[in-house]
């Protein structure tokens, strides 16, 4: 089977407490207490269907991160009206914010002819803490009139190559995806796993909303990852979100290698 998976790169960030993405440059360190991270929305091209996991801010950064998604699009000969289906991690606006745009004073859906699959119960806890009549409430209220919603409870496939299943850890109802195409089994897991610095570690955040969940996740992923030979797919990755974990040692963990993309010509270029 012909297909691809590859990062959509929009770029390197310090994210304070603010929660505003602030780009640097990819050797720059973050603001002093500020998080560094990448946004790498992912695209599945595969059995005839141009998928998204993730979508990155759309118009809620700092930047138009629509036009820089759509930008990345045109490198594959896509616009956004090829994307037939949007997977969402879970609904942190950095993830979900690309899935409509307000450029012109009014809202937007960036992939009008897409599919979006998201968490049911997440959705719903999202619309009752937004800000009343602000910007994120519009953008919340537009995609539920507007959009293509498909809302997941437990696990789902829409799709014999996909797979999306509750797990919590980073969101009470984060979402983890899976691909198996051809036999390769592509992870994708949100904050939970979402860059390499978190393979070898063990650690509970507090910015998660279940931390010591979030701890076991990535304990059983990587393991997971390793055995099956997985290709992860780490979303805030800012050297190189496609990797494997090749080897692994009792004293230093496991062994990271690059992976540059799936494509039609090459599983592994």
């Amino acid at each position: 089977m012909k297909y691809r998976v590859v990062p959509l790169h929009e770029g390197i960030f310090s994210v304070g407490l603010d929660k505003i993405f602030n780009r640097i440059e990819k050797d720059d360190p973050p603001a002093r207490g500020a998080l560094k991270l990448a946004l790498n929305p992912f695209l599945i091209q595969v059995d005839g269907r141009n998928i998204l996991i993730d979508c990155g801010l759309g118009t809620f950064g700092k930047e138009n991160h629509f036009e820089i998604l759509t930008a990345n699009l045109e490198e594959y000969d896509l616009s956004e009206r090829d994307i037939t289906d949007v997977f969402c991690s879970h609904l942190h606006y950095d993830h979900i914010g690309g899935l409509a745009h307000n450029t012109g004073g009014y809202w937007e859906l960036s992939f009008p002819d897409a599919t979006i699959w998201a968490s049911g119960k997440e959705w719903a806890k999202l619309q009752s803490v937004t800000d009343e009549d602000g910007p994120r409430t519009e953008f919340l209220d537009f995609l539920e009139a507007r959009a293509d919603l498909q809302l997941m409870e437990g696990d789902a496939s829409p799709y014999d190559f996909i797979k999306s299943s509750q797990m919590g850890g980073h969101t009470e109802f984060s979402r983890l995806t899976e691909l198996n195409i051809d036999g390769q089994l592509f992870i994708m897991a949100g904050d939970v796993l979402g860059t390499r610095g978190a393979v070898n570690r063990k650690y509970a955040a507090k910015y998660d909303f279940d931390g010591k969940r979030s701890m076991k996740l990535r304990e059983e992923l990587t393991k997971r990852a390793y055995e099956t030979k997985a290709v992860i797919l780490a979303y805030h990755d800012t050297e190189h979100p496609m990797f494997r974990l090749s080897d692994y040692n009792n004293d230093k963990g496991y062994t990271i290698t690059n992976v540059s993309s799936f494509d039609e010509t090459s599983r592994n270029s």
